[in-house]
């Protein structure tokens, strides 16, 4: 069975609702991070796409997807693990399908 706690390619990121954890893309205002979200359809307050777990109605945190590098399922409950996975840090090209600019 595949490994659970291992980053994939976005392009096999379940757009079902559920939350999954993402890495972020570094960019000009930071360095790469994790967060949690889910794939949206869209609604009154936005936009098909990939949403931040926290977004609220009229707060909604919307991910572009070249922001989105790897995904990553929610891991089980483990009480020796205290803090998020770091963020793949590894070679896009090799590793993963996505479409980064």
């Amino acid at each position: 069975m595949d490994d659970p706690n291992r980053w994939r390619q976005m392009a096999r990121a379940p757009k079902d609702g559920s939350r999954i954890l993402v890495t972020i893309r570094s960019s000009e205002q930071g360095p790469a991070e994790v967060d949690l979200a889910y794939w949206s359809n869209g609604d009154q307050f936005g936009a098909e796409g990939w949403r931040a777990s926290d977004s609220s109605p009229g707060r909604i945190v919307e991910y572009a997807e070249p922001e989105l590098k790897c995904w990553m399922p929610m891991p089980s409950a483990n009480l020796d693990r205290t803090s998020m996975p770091p963020p793949w840090e590894g070679d896009d090209t090799k590793h993963l399908d996505g479409s980064g600019i």
